[in-house]
């Protein structure tokens, strides 16, 4: 053999023995699994290419399972800020027309106001008037009476 044929041998038998060395790999074969796959070595080598071949599909839904997760919360984050943001414009509509609308039934309001107060103040008034001269004894001015008894006007 060749020098460096035998160093890797050696290299690679200390590697077996640490291995072999580890608690936990001592505890597995003093199991029952681990006596079975010793004495079945084509189980043992098919189960480890099961084990190494599966872990790269295994991975893969792994990692989709997380960014697919992770998606939906931030979907769920986006979708939320944006039916919030709906419903905040669809109220800012909504209070601007109520705020129109109270400005402009106050201002009808007030022109009524106004209408009817001018127009009581002034029945008001020319009933008063119309008093007065009922108290003076004199009739109006400006409604010209004619005398029934001589038919002659005043």
């Amino acid at each position: 053999m060749s020098k460096e044929m035998q160093e890797l041998q050696k290299h690679w038998h200390s590697v077996v023995q640490i291995i072999h060395s580890n608690a936990n790999v001592v505890a597995f074969m003093n199991s029952r699994v681990g006596q079975y796959l010793d004495d079945h070595p084509f189980v043992a080598l098919s189960l480890l290419m099961f084990i190494a071949v599966s872990a790269i599909p295994v991975g893969f839904f792994l990692i989709f399972v997380v960014t697919t997760a992770v998606m939906a919360c931030i979907g769920v984050i986006v979708m939320e800020g944006v039916v919030i943001a709906v419903g905040g414009i669809a109220l800012l509509c909504v209070l601007c027309g109520l705020g129109a609308l109270s400005v402009g039934v106050s201002g009808v309001l007030s022109v009524c106001y106004i209408t009817l107060s001018t127009l009581v103040n002034y029945w008001c008034a020319s009933r008063g008037q119309i008093r007065k001269q009922d108290v003076n004894g004199s009739l109006p001015q400006n409604s010209p009476v004619l005398d029934a008894s001589n038919g002659k006007s005043e």
